[in-house]
């Protein structure tokens, strides 16, 4: 299993667009018309081989909206996870109780959403994709990008997602929860390794105690990063900056 896409949401995406464009270089590859039917608009960026997805709710009975409320604004939403048999994982999970928000099967693309209440918070998504040989080559077919997602490649100087951050008020026993239920290890009691990637589990840093709140992004030269978030008035602090309420940790 690898981690392929994380989604935050937004009450307005537009401004995001342009200050990722500016500190990361990165580049709108897919506004999926598909998520019309979730009351959403999206905007897909291609990030390495993973992908980095803000959404926004346009109707006030979405779940997006629902959550922005709960989050008190713009935070981190959804984890998407890649594995060579999605369905597999749905039969496993749904027989032991977790609950399948939505799904589709197809031939080119299967997923399925996972309640947040049975991944601690987080809407979390297993999928697979027909027709690649290998799941894991670092830039295989991903149809939530759209067709044409390479010719939107980020700037050269970023490599790819290599981690996300997920809050919890028991990190340890949300790690152990996880791998149990993506049939993945833990290493140093908190952090879950997948095939591809890792997700990491911390105490809150806010009320709410739930939800992702900060994604690595693996560089090959940090500083350039860096001038760009201070120039376009960002909170800059650590090991990165701060961004849609998360942060953006540049490894």
């Amino acid at each position: 299993m690898r981690l392929r896409q994380i989604a935050l949401v937004a009450k307005d995406l537009d401004p995001y667009v342009e200050d990722l464009a500016a500190t990361l270089g990165l580049k709108v590859a897919f506004r999926d018309p598909g998520v019309a039917v979730f009351g959403l608009v999206n905007v897909v960026f291609p990030v390495g081989g993973e992908f980095l997805e803000i959404v926004q709710p346009v109707r006030d009975d979405a779940s997006a909206a629902r959550y922005l409320k709960r989050r008190s604004g713009d935070a981190g939403y959804m984890v998407i996870l890649q594995d060579r048999e999605a369905l597999s994982h749905r039969d496993r999970l749904v027989a032991k109780g977790l609950r399948s928000i939505a799904a589709h099967e197809g031939k080119t693309y299967t997923f399925t959403h996972f309640h947040p209440g049975d991944f601690d918070g987080v809407l979390t998504s297993i999928d697979s994709v027909g027709g690649v040989a290998d799941y894991l080559e670092s830039e295989s077919n991903w149809p939530p990008a759209g067709p044409e997602w390479r010719d939107f490649r980020a700037d050269a100087n970023v490599l790819g997602l290599p981690a996300v951050t997920i809050q919890s008020r028991d990190p340890a026993d949300a790690a152990k929860r996880w791998a149990d239920h993506l049939n993945s290890s833990v290493i140093g009691s908190t952090n879950v390794k997948l095939a591809k990637g890792e997700i990491r589990f911390v105490p809150p840093v806010d009320e709410d105690g739930t939800g992702v709140i900060g994604i690595d992004v693996a560089v090959r030269d940090a500083a350039p990063i860096f001038a760009a978030a201070k120039a376009r008035g960002l909170t800059v602090a650590g090991s990165g900056f701060k961004i849609c309420g998360i942060e953006i940790n540049l490894v």
